[in-house]
C-alpha cells in the first residue's frame, strides 16, 4: 500500500541514507510501523518480535530483523524530515480515497480542528519540560502534541511537539490555512491579533470566549423573537 518510488525519492533529496550501509530508511519506517501496529513498548521488544517472523521479512524488502542497537541509533541520529514529508506525500496519494468521507451538513470546505494532547513523562527523564502545578498538585514532566485535523478525512494536517507546559496559542501563527477555511478551537485563546489576520485574510473560526473577555456591541445582526412569558429584558442579544 505504501508507493515505495516516492519514499526514494524523497530520501534522496533529504540525503537520509548517506553515511547508513546496513540500516536505510525504509527499513526504519517498516521496523517502526511495526512497533506501532503491534503495540511494543520498546525497541527491544519491536526487534524480537521482527525476528519470531522468520523469513516473512523479505515480503517488506528486509533480509532480516536489525538488532536493538541499531534501530536505536538510527532512531537518535537520522534525521526525521523524510519520514515527516512522506507523511504528506501520502496524504495527497490517497486524497481521493480520504475525500469521500466528507461530513455532511457542513457547507466548509475546507474544515479543520486544533487541539492538543499532554503525554506525561517522569521529570527526571524529561528535565525542563514540566508543567507548572496548580495548588498542590505535583510538576509533571512531559511533552505536548499540537494538531491540526482535517475533518472531512480524519486525517492531521499539522502536528508540532513542545514541552507541556507551552500554551497552545503560542503555534496558532504557523497554521497558515488558506482564504475560505474554517476553524474550530475547543478552548478559548485570548489571541486577538491573530484573529483579527484572519478575519483580513477570509479564513472563518470558532473560539470559546474568555469569562474575563470585554466586548461591546458595535451591530446588532438580528434579534430573538420574544415569546409571551419572557420577560422583555431577557432577550438575547447576538451582534458582532
Amino acid at each position: 500500500m505504501l508507493p515505495k518510488e516516492q519514499f526514494d525519492l524523497l530520501v534522496r533529496q533529504c540525503g537520509s541514507d548517506r553515511y547508513y550501509k546496513l540500516f536505510f530508511s525504509w527499513e526504519q519506517l517498516i521496523v517502526m510501523l511495526f512497533g506501532i501496529f503491534s503495540r511494543c513498548d520498546s525497541m527491544g521488544e519491536v526487534c524480537d518480535g521482527m525476528r519470531a517472523l522468520a523469513g516473512k521479512l523479505n515480503y517488506l524488502g528486509m533480509e532480516s530483523a536489525p538488532s536493538k542497537s541499531t534501530a536505536g541509533d538510527a532512531l537518535r541520529d537520522r534525521d526525521n524530515e523524510v519520514f515527516k514529508l512522506y507523511y504528506f506525500a501520502l496524504i495527497k496519494y490517497f486524497e481521493p480515497l480520504l475525500s469521500v468521507s466528507r461530513k455532511e451538513k457542513i457547507s466548509f470546505e475546507k474544515f479543520y480542528a486544533f487541539d492538543s494532547t499532554t503525554i506525561t513523562l517522569f521529570s527526571d527523564v524529561m528535565k525542563g519540560v514540566g508543567r507548572n502545578p496548580k495548588g498542590d498538585g505535583k510538576k509533571k514532566g512531559g511533552l505536548k502534541v499540537h494538531m491540526l485535523t482535517d475533518v472531512h478525512a480524519d486525517t492531521p494536517v499539522f502536528a508540532k511537539i513542545s514541552e507541556a507546559k507551552m500554551h497552545d496559542k503560542k503555534f496558532l501563527q504557523h497554521l497558515n490555512p488558506s482564504k475560505g477555511s474554517m476553524l474550530v478551537f475547543d478552548k478559548a485563546y485570548n489571541y486577538y491579533r491573530q484573529f483579527a489576520e484572519w478575519t483580513e485574510e477570509g479564513v472563518y473560526f470558532v473560539c470559546r470566549l474568555k469569562d474575563n473577555a470585554k466586548a461591546e456591541v458595535q451591530e446588532t445582526l438580528f434579534e430573538k423573537p420574544l415569546g409571551k412569558d419572557e420577560n422583555t429584558n431577557s432577550s438575547p442579544t447576538i451582534g458582532i
